[in-house]
């Protein structure tokens, strides 16, 4: 072989591997995760992106922007490329409260992002520190009405799913409850644990540890059924509180200009991913209920929730901080 042959040899050698490179790197797709690491979104994040990896041919990475309630991370995406190679796990706040709740936000929903498919459901839990002497939400409603003062009830922040389900609940029940926000679920959860506020309203992923090791009591669940994990817990509409109903559900969605094809693509493999039955088994020992959806379908989801958290934010009158 002449010296000229194996320079050009090792020469279109180099190239090859600077393409192979190139497009390896390229077949990457980041799952934008608008909280921090080791949340419930994230936790579901993580078990969904490992299967999305398998279905899709290519690896998919957490990619964690946490901030305003989710909204960082939706704008982050609402800026991305619209080819499918990212997309945001995003909670029911940053595309269906967020609108109504900040005066001016830097991304449009229903304009900038195209739905792919629903993730999971996530019912509130009514949860108070196991001294307390409220049976349920019943009793805990009608010991509020003779207390001295307002019983304070803790939320991860103004205008979360957590402060809403509060609102709803003062309103459908009477309950003389003051509202305590704190910034994020682990500090309110901790006070309540710590007796300084009397209760919170939780994702099921986020408290139910706590439940069954006996450090919160479950008194209720503002959901339209009890949760398979929480058998004993009556929903809130048994308890005689009606019209109480809240899901922090979380989906997925891409920028507004992905090609359907695409949208069709990614649908199917998160729906063959929550259909894995080891992916569903530790998604449902997370608390959370596996949900996949159409695309219309999460459309019309994120749509009716925008109308009805919209409306309760602006007949409460609430800012956000």
């Amino acid at each position: 072989m002449t010296s000229f042959l194996r320079t050009s040899l090792l020469a279109i050698a180099a190239s090859l591997s600077l393409i192979g490179g190139a497009q390896a790197q390229n077949n990457v797709t980041r799952m934008v995760v608008a909280f921090p690491p080791g949340g419930p979104v994230d936790l579901v994040g993580r078990i969904l992106a490992q299967q999305l990896s398998e279905e899709l041919g290519e690896r998919v990475i957490v990619e964690n922007r946490a901030g305003a309630n989710g909204n960082i991370g939706a704008d982050t995406v609402a800026r991305g490329p619209a080819d499918g190679t990212v997309m945001l796990l995003t909670s029911v706040g940053a595309v269906a409260v967020s609108p109504a709740l900040y005066e001016t936000l830097p991304y449009d929903p229903a304009k900038d992002f195209a739905p792919v498919s629903l993730v999971v459901n996530n019912a509130e839990l009514f949860v108070v520190n196991p001294s307390n002497p409220a049976t349920d939400a019943k009793d805990f409603v009608a010991r509020s009405k003779t207390a001295k003062q307002a019983v304070a009830i803790g939320s991860s922040g103004v205008g979360s799913i957590p402060h809403l389900t509060m609102e709803l609940f003062a309103a459908a029940s009477g309950a003389n409850v003051l509202h305590v926000p704190y910034k994020g679920a682990a500090p309110v959860i901790n006070d309540v644990m710590g007796n300084q506020v009397a209760g919170f309203f939780g994702d099921v992923p986020g408290v139910i540890n706590f439940v069954k090791g006996g450090k919160l009591k479950a008194i209720g669940i503002a959901s339209p059924k009890r949760h398979p994990l929480l058998p004993d817990v009556k929903t809130l509409g048994e308890l005689g509180i009606k019209d109480v109903e809240s899901n922090n559900w979380y989906g997925i969605v891409v920028p507004a200009k992905t090609p359907k094809a695409t949208i069709d693509k990614l649908n199917a493999a998160v729906r063959k991913s929550l259909g894995n039955d080891a992916v569903r088994s530790k998604l449902i020992a997370l608390g959370t209920e596996p949900a996949p959806s159409t695309p219309d379908e999460l459309g019309k989801l994120m749509a009716s929730d925008t109308a009805k958290w919209g409306g309760l934010i602006k007949a409460k009158n609430i800012k956000a901080e």
